[in-house]
């Protein structure tokens, strides 16, 4: 298993995209693995023929594990020893003769192993860190889930299909009271009330959806990071027809030139980049009583994955990069992320986030900010509407321009409404009045 990141310690393999005895060319596609960070394809790191697959689709393992085999010809299947067979059980002990208060000795280092017998019931189950979790906090018992993974092993899905297909009740269980002594009065301590709530009764036609990996970690990410900021949100209507002008008038010559469409994403960025250098404290991290102000600008654009999650890759150094190489790396990450080809660099190290729902005709969107940023800005939907407009000679008339709202979410501990609404102004004054056709 390769290191998907600095914080990566496990990965889950979703899926072969070899079986044994396929030709495997250097760089081919050869397995999906799914982390907490990013799911994603992982190419062959030699050429040959693949001779066994050690680790089974749904099984989660930490990073270093083996894998696989790639030998160089079909011929070493044949040759490949069967696998060892489990050990037999041990006989129990004899019972001692009286009891002894000698201290337990301390566990063998194969006793210790996170792949072995699970700790909660299990009865010698080969269970994956994640699925022997899954199954200690929700105080299930393993001998009563069906497992759907090689040899019956239980996977990560078996457990959610399980808690759905009981209702989640054991989930949100708490512990059996314990009755009081006969005549003896009983002080229960104060408990604090739980905020979990409790899962809607399933009908006949209810079906049960697992979150997939996506989804979950999404959920984790967006729960910590509403408990960790404090959620302000400032909005700016914002008037696109600068921009508007110079997309008509090039968008079929920069398609032929680029091979991408030419969106107001670029243009939003661009603006955006340049005001954060007059605005720093949003290009930052709140870390121990302080404010982290980074001077360099990765910009985190938050992609869609065909409505199954959300993903948020990075433009690195993008405060580097003009109008056109925007637009470049914008398609180019979007790109990559719904073909799940991403790597866990291109989603990692975000200073600022953008993100788009603008496409669907949003009126104004509140995002949650990535942690550990600041702030994130979303583009909401652009449309034709009249507007008063102010002439050289100082008297106004209507006219109809592309106008959409500028959403800013911002982490008041790091700095105020004021800050933030004087950075959304002028990121709108600069998609007003630029002269965009010098940028392209």
């Amino acid at each position: 298993m390769p290191q998907l990141g600095e914080t990566v310690t496990e990965g889950t393999i979703t899926r072969w995209l070899k079986k044994v005895g396929d030709a495997v060319a250097l760089d081919d596609p050869l397995y999906e693995v799914s982390t907490d960070k990013v799911d994603s394809e992982v190419p062959s790191p030699f050429a040959g023929v693949l001779v066994e697959i050690i680790v089974p689709e749904g099984q989660t393992v930490e990073v270093g594990a083996r894998l696989a085999v790639i030998g160089e010809s079909a011929a070493e299947i044949a040759t490949m020893p069967p696998p060892r067979p489990s050990p037999p059980a041990a006989p129990p002990p004899p019972p001692p003769a009286a009891p002894r208060v000698e201290p337990p000795p301390a566990p063998r280092v194969e006793e210790r192993r996170r792949d072995l017998v699970d700790e909660d019931g299990s009865q010698g189950a080969l269970l994956s860190p994640v699925v022997r979790r899954l199954i200690r906090e929700n105080g299930l018992d393993p001998s009563q889930i069906p497992g759907t993974g090689l040899g019956g092993r239980i996977t990560r899905d078996d457990v959610l299909a399980h808690l759905g297909t009981v209702g989640n009740a054991v989930a949100y269980a708490g512990p059996a009271p314990v009755a009081p002594a006969p005549m003896a009065p009983v002080v229960q301590p104060m408990e604090r009330p739980s905020l979990a709530v409790p899962p809607a009764p399933l009908g006949v036609r209810d079906e049960i959806v697992p979150f997939s990996t996506v989804r979950r970690v999404t959920a984790e990410h967006m729960i910590r990071s509403i408990n960790t900021s404090v959620h302000t949100l400032v909005a700016m209507e914002t008037d696109f027809e600068n921009v508007e002008r110079v997309r008509a008038a090039l968008k079929s010559q920069f398609r032929t030139e680029e091979g991408i469409g030419l969106t107001y994403l670029p243009f939003v960025a661009r603006a955006v980049i340049d005001v954060l250098r007059d605005y720093p404290n949003l290009n930052s991290s709140v870390g121990d009583e302080a404010l982290i102000v980074h001077h360099d600008i990765h910009l985190g654009i938050a992609v869609d994955l065909q409505r199954e999650g959300l993903i948020v890759p990075v433009v690195h150094n993008a405060d580097g990069q003009s109008l056109r190489g925007l637009a470049r790396s914008i398609a180019d990450l979007a790109s990559r992320a719904r073909s799940r080809k991403l790597s866990a660099d291109d989603i990692t190290g975000g200073t600022f986030t953008i993100t788009n729902p603008g496409p669907f005709g949003t009126l104004i969107t509140a995002p949650i900010i990535a942690q550990p940023q600041v702030a994130i800005l979303s583009t909401d939907g652009v449309k034709r509407k009249p507007v008063v407009v102010v002439t050289q000679d100082g008297s106004e008339s209507i006219a109809i321009h592309s106008v959409g709202v500028l959403a800013l979410v911002f982490d008041h501990r790091a700095v105020d409404g004021a800050y933030a609404s004087a950075f959304v102004r002028d990121v709108a004054r600069v998609i007003e009045t630029r002269d965009w056709l010098v940028e392209l």
